[in-house]
């Protein structure tokens, strides 16, 4: 059975966004993937902030493949696609990127959507 972990929004994420990445949810569950979706199976009490994110890098790490739901304003989304990131290019992790929706247009130039669009081109065969 692949395990996913979906970075998307979670603190300020709007309702019909968070309907949407659950319903997105539902479908990988029903198709018998493990998914594992930060607000739900991220335990979210943490004054700090660092066992949230040493959390979610372990589910990452343990995971087959990473679905990320853009949304430019996601700060720890933003962390999530770093260690992701970090993950694939600079030690050598096999895992598959699949972007859930379009989030932001590319841009010209350096933009993290562009670095999305490149992680998933570069691990579609995965």
């Amino acid at each position: 059975m692949k395990k996913i972990f979906v970075i998307c929004p979670v603190r300020d994420a709007d309702k019909d966004t968070s309907a949407k990445i659950n319903d997105y949810i539902d479908g990988l569950e029903q198709k018998g993937y493990r998914a594992h979706w930060p607000p739900r199976d991220t335990d979210q009490t943490d004054p700090i902030g660092d066992r949230i994110c040493r959390d979610n890098l372990n589910a990452i790490l343990a995971c087959d493949e990473i679905h990320i739901w853009y949304d430019p304003s996601s700060t720890g989304s933003h962390f999530d696609l770093g260690g992701a990131f970090m993950l694939i290019e600079l030690l050598g992790y096999k895992k598959k990127i699949v972007l859930i929706n379009n989030g932001a247009k590319v841009v010209p130039g350096k933009g993290f959507m562009n670095v999305i669009r490149y992680l998933a081109e570069k691990t579609k065969d995965l």
